[in-house]
């Protein structure tokens, strides 16, 4: 039988940090190189071109920045949940339970109404153990702050 993790003191936020920064490394990265190849084009380029070149580095660093936006936020009135496109607000009371089997590229969320929502923000690709981890303290907060408690 397993020991129960400890719940987490609130507010807590989970995010894959590692991804985030190596992440937004690219982002400026794309953007100074696409800028850079923009400024060295040979003069048969016109300006069209030019600029085209730094919006696509422009649209290359967005969807880098979309890419790093997931996490999950614990308070007391319940869960943030930001995957990337979509946010959403859940109450603790719709929370049924935390699921992260093995080979689960994140947690997912069993909610009240019969759907299940993915939790990018807590994935085992920045590392296995921080994953289990988190996906133990919010299952911990889920049964301590869901159970009996109103919507």
């Amino acid at each position: 039988m397993s020991v129960p993790a400890p719940a987490a003191v609130l507010p807590v936020t989970w995010a894959p940090r590692r991804n985030r920064v190596v992440l937004y490394a690219l982002c400026v990265v794309l953007v100074v190189l696409f800028s850079v190849l923009a400024a060295v084009l040979p003069e048969s380029w016109q300006f069209n071109d030019r600029a085209m070149m730094v919006c696509s580095g422009l649209l290359f660093a967005a969807v880098g920045l979309m890419l790093a936006r997931p996490k999950v936020v614990a308070d007391d009135a319940g869960l943030t949940v930001v995957n990337f496109v979509r946010s959403r607000r859940l109450a603790w009371a719709e929370v049924v339970r935390v699921n992260l089997r093995a080979g689960d590229p994140w947690v997912t969320l069993d909610l009240a109404d019969g759907t299940a929502l993915a939790a990018v923000g807590i994935q085992p690709g920045g590392g296995r153990a921080q994953a289990v981890a988190a996906a133990r303290a919010l299952r911990a907060l889920v049964e301590e702050r869901g159970a009996g408690q109103p919507a």
